[in-house]
């Protein structure tokens, strides 16, 4: 299986940002001071999480951006359906009738491992903002 930064880097950005933004928008330039992400990678990611209303800009002197929902509401899988990334176990699509890295039959362990991306999907299906802000509380 295999996370990008992309996804990564989402989930941190809006978790620093969900600690945050009930006091002030936060800027991108603050998070990417924290969190150690360039400041364009984050600009773009935004600008992805914002078309799909996850984030909203506030603009202004002191503007930023701030959660369009409550974190609760928010689950990692929107996030990474927002910038595009797909948690995979397997290579092959799973309504393909061809078997797995082109063969005419699945892998001998081809269920096994969709068994594990289905946990997998349904744990960051549960999984909300707040429970990972909630983790980090200590951590200010």
């Amino acid at each position: 299986m295999k996370l990008t930064s992309k996804g990564r880097y989402a989930v941190m950005a809006l978790v620093d940002l969900a600690r945050f933004d009930n006091i002030n928008p936060v800027s991108l330039r603050d998070i990417s001071l924290r969190q150690g992400i360039s400041l364009d990678y984050l600009e773009q990611l935004f600008s992805k999480l914002r078309k799909k209303e996850i984030v909203q800009s506030v603009r202004g002197t002191q503007g930023g951006y701030v959660l369009n929902k409550k974190a609760k509401e928010i689950k990692l899988t929107n996030i990474f359906e927002a910038v595009d990334e797909k948690v995979k176990t397997v290579q092959c699509k799973k309504e393909s009738k061809k078997g797995c890295n082109g063969k005419a039959t699945k892998c001998l362990t081809h269920n096994l491992w969709d068994e594990l991306e289905n946990h997998i999907n349904n744990f960051f299906k549960e999984k909300s903002l707040e429970d990972l802000v909630k983790d980090n509380e200590g951590r200010l």
